[in-house]
């Protein structure tokens, strides 16, 4: 009995002990977790502080950057306006020149800087606007002063007109200059103005960016010869003229372009509208060929004609030469209301021939008028057609008779030998303008050019490098 007691008892004790054992296990683990949660709170909040302190340098370097893109800015826009005046006073083309050379060169640069700015497109659109259009504008006068022509009197009157807005603009800038330096207008404001959530605090600004924009809802338009021109900006498809025509009659027309039973069937793929030259996208089947012989095209909305249709397809081996190819182009123009066009420069590549054909009345080539043709040298099938330089450009002109003999253009070129005359050409700038020229071919060592001159200044156009080469002759 004693010893049932006493086992009991040893029972009970080794229970305990282990109950005790047990508890501390439970114990040292909390403690493990807590040391383990505390370890990651204090390693989250050094880690967050060590972001925070980041994002803070970042919002520094940022601001400073920001800064120094507007202080600049303001010390373009200060020398735009100090030039502009200065033009206004000049008298002598050489000096007229040289200071519309600094509008420009200063123009650009505030232009630039403004883009470094925290500021939605929409706010400083007008004002970006009126950066680009003086510096371009600047830039056609120093070219015409170059040439020996004086600024009349309208430009004077537009150059006092922009001297006006410059002298806002430097007034506005300098108010947001001020803001800035005593803080009440902040870069992390300015990059939400305009948006709805923002438009109390943008209220709330002494001076903002799109106050100073609205400053040039009333610039008047600028009609020059440079690419941010008004002109430029709302160009229109000369040649295209004509009441619209519907997707069934666009069908028709493309059918009969390509030929009397060429298509076998048309499908439209898209409406093509670019606010210039607006079209129907049209899938083509074409007849007498494999099923999975297909091309596209586009016809113009206005007029209903073919700006350009393509099929690509394995070309075989060559059967035809260029001069060959040269005549079924003109040919293939010809049957399709394009007279008068004359063949210029090719190019072969993969067995297809793309040739530039130019428009040509009375013994002037216009090479604003320009249509290329794809031909396939291994049977002489028309693969492409492009006509939107035609398209955009055709147009009757009235040029007159130019102030200088084809004999005195001649004298204008300096260098080169075996200089000999093509006849009058019309070469466009890269301002959407037109020069009529002489054109005269020759040859520097090597090298065979071309040499344009002004047909009514004499001066120098263009100068354009022959390349002659296996793929065919080119331009540049």
């Amino acid at each position: 009995m004693e010893k049932d007691v006493e086992m009991n008892l040893e029972r009970e004790r080794a229970e305990n002990i282990k109950d005790n054992y047990e508890a501390l296990k439970r114990s040292q683990a909390k403690n493990r977790a807590k040391s383990v949660i505390i370890v990651i709170l204090l390693l989250t909040t050094i880690f967050g502080a060590y972001q925070y302190n980041m994002a803070m340098r970042l919002r520094q370097q940022l601001n400073n950057a920001y800064n120094k893109a507007f202080y600049e800015l303001v010390g373009y826009i200060q020398n735009v306006e100090v030039m502009l005046m200065k033009a206004r006073m000049t008298s002598s083309p050489e000096l007229t020149a040289a200071t519309l050379s600094d509008v420009w060169r200063e123009s650009y640069c505030a232009a630039s800087n403004l883009g470094q700015l925290p500021i939605s497109v929409g706010v400083l659109s007008n004002t970006e606007k009126f950066l680009t259009q003086v510096a371009d504008m600047s830039k056609s006068m120093v070219r015409q002063n170059t040439n020996g022509k004086p600024i009349d009197d309208e430009q004077m009157k537009t150059l006092a007109n922009l001297h006006s807005f410059s002298v806002n603009l430097e007034k506005g800038l300098l108010e947001m200059q001020q803001d800035l330096s005593n803080g009440n207008l902040k870069w992390e404001n300015v990059a939400y103005e305009g948006q709805e959530e923002m438009k109390e605090i943008s209220e709330e600004m002494p001076k903002t960016f799109s106050s100073i924009n609205d400053q040039f809802e009333e610039m008047p338009t600028l009609i020059y010869d440079g690419p941010y021109s008004e002109h430029m900006q709302n160009r229109k498809a000369l040649g295209l003229s004509g009441n619209k025509v519907t997707e069934n009659q666009a069908m028709e027309i493309l059918s009969k372009f390509m030929g009397d039973g060429k298509v076998r069937n048309i499908a439209k793929l898209a409406d093509n509208n670019n606010g210039i030259i607006n079209t129907y996208n049209f899938k083509m089947e074409l007849a007498n060929k494999d099923e999975d012989s297909v091309a596209e095209a586009d016809v113009s909305v206005i007029g209903g004609r073919v700006v350009w249709y393509l099929y690509n397809r394995e070309v075989g081996d060559k059967t035809i030469d260029i001069n060959k190819a040269m005549e079924i182009g003109a040919k293939f123009l010809k049957d399709r209301n394009y007279p008068n066009m004359k063949q210029s420069y090719y190019m072969q590549n993969d067995g297809v021939a793309t040739i530039n054909y130019a428009y040509t009345e009375n013994n002037i080539t216009y090479y604003p008028d320009l249509i290329k043709v794809k031909v396939a040298l291994d049977n002489g099938e028309v693969v492409g057609f492009e006509a939107n330089g035609y398209l955009m450009n055709h147009t009757e002109r009235k040029f007159g008779e130019p102030k200088l003999t084809e004999a005195q253009a001649r004298e204008k070129v300096k260098r080169g030998e075996n200089i000999k005359s093509s006849g009058l050409a019309v070469i466009p700038t890269n301002y959407g303008t037109e020069i009529l020229c002489y054109e005269f071919t020759g040859k520097v060592e090597d090298k065979d050019f071309l040499v344009y001159i002004n047909a009514n200044t004499g001066a120098e156009e263009e100068v354009l490098i022959i390349i002659n080469s296996e793929e065919g002759i080119l331009t540049m």
